[in-house]
């Protein structure tokens, strides 16, 4: 069976079943774990309290952009990693062109373009992985940014706003009037009219990717 190390865990929302350790600097998130989740320590990546070749794979998901050393990070992740590296992050250059930051929010798309890792500056690190695309699902069940293309009304919704960076990291005068031109559009259908052809659609790429690095 492979084993997983779990590297910015959270609350757990993205962990496979076979990992075995989970790796988080904040206590609040750590707490928020569920029971049956995998031990979790509190620690950074970029100095992991984990033995090498500890696991088989090593995984960060929509976390790297938090990191105070990316390089340092990854290759603690690779120094614990028998086979696998994988990171889960997004693509600015595509996420830029999302309905939400695009027209209504463009304060938050600067914030997120300061916060993003460049895909090429990561896959320099992880030395050339597999990049794989995942759309997004119309009606995906977490919380990340781009979660509810399909679903305009849940971007107006304050808890919805307090789980996303692109809202907790936007000064709040900055996003009134977009958040306003969006109900608007919305009680008048506005929104619905201009992006019709997305109603019918079922997953959406809106730049979020995969990388694979493997050294087995």
């Amino acid at each position: 069976m492979a084993t997983v190390a779990n590297i910015g865990a959270g609350t757990g929302s993205y962990e496979p079943a076979h990992t075995i350790v989970a790796v988080e600097p904040s206590r609040v998130m750590i707490a928020q774990r569920p029971p049956g989740c995998a031990p979790a320590v509190l620690a950074v990546a970029e100095q992991l309290p984990i033995r090498s070749n500890a696991v088989d794979a090593a995984l960060a998901v929509l976390t790297v952009h938090h990191w105070n050393d990316l390089a340092q990070g990854i290759e603690e992740m690779r120094r614990i990693a028998r086979r696998r590296l994988v990171v889960f992050t997004w693509d600015q250059t595509l996420f830029r062109q999302f309905w939400l930051i695009r027209d209504y929010l463009p304060a938050a798309a600067q914030t997120d373009a300061d916060l993003a890792v460049p895909i090429a500056k990561l896959a320099s690190l992880l030395g050339d992985p597999r990049i794989i695309p995942v759309p997004v699902p119309h009606d995906c069940l977490d919380g990340f940014g781009g979660a509810y293309w399909r679903r305009p009304h849940a971007y107006l919704d304050s808890a919805v706003q307090s789980g996303m960076s692109l809202f907790a990291l936007t000064p709040k005068s900055e996003l009134e009037q977009g958040l306003s031109q969006l109900q608007a559009d919305l009680d008048s259908g506005e929104w619905a009219r201009r992006y019709r052809d997305l109603l019918d659609v079922e997953e959406l790429d809106l730049g979020y990717r995969l990388l694979v690095a493997g050294f087995d």
